[in-house]
Order: structure tokens, then sequence, then C-alpha cells
């Protein structure tokens, strides 16, 4: 009568934990999907996004984790550059440094004063390129009596000559505070002058790089879009914020069944094992 009863506690058992086990093994997780997402990309593709062009100029698929024992993981991103055409440079040039403009370089002479309104370029005069193209003097200068001189061979004789009219007079420019100058091939600005350095300012063009996370918010001109890869080669854009929410919550409530469902399966057989067990020891009596 004990092992009879345990039968059929044991055969209701298994059926539960069957049938638990046989939704889990038909169930099919749902995933986020979006029908009509603002923008569907792939690399190297452009885009507009209000008055500004964007390029995808990268998609990756790495895994990622799997230390320690846990399991690997797969992440997605993408890379979105973009060029402003427009953007705001500035440079600070301190005193003695040196600048080049239009293939020369100079010598920055910036007063230390406060109130100070100009500034001075004085060519930097490239002494040792000069002593080595000409072929009768030599590389390196001489001081002789606290002079400087350049040593002149000619005709198996020596001569030295002062470096002060051996090499050319530099010229110099004067800027003033509000001025304009060619440098690095852009019209630039004397914003302020004094204390030792010049600050100048200018507008050119910069190519700008927004890194894309897989379920990422990112923000072109004036709208946030919400960035999901749906596979390895496939970037989507999608202001829908709504709906990517409903979906993960229909997502999260899934895994909450499903566990549940495992802990069913897991605890039926379980059950069934120990009842067969205990059906099964001899009686005391």
């Amino acid at each position: 009568m004990q092992r009879r009863a345990a039968a059929i506690y044991v055969a209701l058992f298994v059926v539960i934990g069957a049938a638990s086990y046989s939704l889990l093994a038909t169930a099919e997780t749902p995933e986020i999907e979006f029908q009509n997402p603002e923008y569907e990309l792939t690399s190297g593709q452009t885009f507009q996004a209000g008055s500004q062009t964007y390029n995808v100029t990268g998609i990756t698929a790495e895994m990622e984790g799997g230390g320690h024992g846990s399991a690997a993981s797969l992440a997605r991103s993408g890379t979105i550059e973009y060029t402003n055409q427009s953007a705001d440079y500035t440079a600070s040039w301190a005193n003695n440094s040196t600048v080049t403009i239009d293939n020369t370089t100079w010598i920055v002479l910036a007063p230390d004063g406060e109130n100070a309104t100009e500034f001075t370029l004085r060519e930097d005069v490239n002494e040792t390129a000069l002593l080595q193209q000409d072929q009768n003097a030599e590389d390196e200068l001489v001081t002789v009596n606290g002079t400087q001189q350049v040593v002149i061979q000619e005709n198996g004789t020596r001569r030295l000559v002062p470096a002060s009219e051996y090499f050319p007079a530099p010229r110099s420019q004067n800027y003033s505070q509000g001025g304009t100058l060619n440098y690095q091939g852009n019209q630039t600005t004397v914003t302020t002058v004094g204390g030792g350095a010049v600050e100048v300012s200018w507008t050119a063009p910069r190519t700008n790089t927004i890194e894309v996370s897989d379920r990422g918010n990112v923000t072109l001109g004036d709208q946030t879009y919400l960035a999901y890869f749906p596979n390895n080669e496939t970037m989507q854009l999608t202001n829908n914020f709504e709906n990517y929410n409903a979906q993960s919550e229909q997502i999260e409530t899934f895994h909450t069944h499903e566990n549940g469902l495992w802990g069913i399966s897991i605890l039926s057989f379980l059950t069934a094992f120990f009842l067969v067990g205990m059906a099964y020891m001899p009686s005391r009596y």
C-alpha cells in the first residue's frame, strides 16, 4: 500500500516536472525588435541627422568577460564620426617660444605687462643650416675674445668673420591685440597679449568621434536616440523609448516565469526521486 501510494505521487510529480520542462524547451525568449527605427545603419554608411552629416566608421562585436568561471558575453558597439566645419581653436604662445608661420620659424617676444597690447615675432635664423650650406664655412662657431666668429676656409687660408656680420639680420613683425595673422593656414585672431604670453584663436574644421554602445543613448544634434544592435553588422537608432521599455519589461517578465518553471521542474523531479527512495526503504515493523 505504501509503495502504491508512493508510485501515484511519483507519477504526479514527474508529470508536473515534465510539463514544466516542456514549456521551457518550447518557449522562445522574446527579443528587442523595432519595426521602423529612425535609422538602420551599417559600417561605412553616411546619414543625415538634422543639419549635420554623420558617418558610421565601424561596428564591432567582441566577446567580453569569461574570467573566474563566468561565461563570456557578446558586446556590440559602433563608432560615428562627424565634422564640425566651424570648430573653435585656441593656442597660447609663451615668451621666447617658437611658432611656424608661412613655413618660417619665428620667436615670440611677448611683454610681461598686464596692459600690453602688442607683441613681436622675430625670425629664428637657423645658423646651423646656413653654415652647412656654405662649403667654405666650418659647421661650428668659435668664440674669440667673447665674440662668436664664423671660420671661413678659402684658397688654403683661414679667416674669421663675426657671426653678426655673417648671418642675415632676422626679420621682425609686430602684431596688435585684435589683429589677425595666417597661422596653420587659418585666419587667426590675436585675442590677448601680456603676462609673458600671447593668446590666439581661430575657427577650422574638426572631426569628432561618438562611441555608441548597445542599448545606450546617443545624442545627434539636439535629438537623443537609443542605439540597438540586432546583429553584428547593423546599428539601429530610435527615439521610441516607450516601445523599448515595454519590450524590456516583457523580457524581464519572461525570465521571471522561466526561472519559476525551472524551479518547479527541479523541485518536482527531486521530490519524485526522494519518494521512490523512501518507498523502498525497509520497514522496521
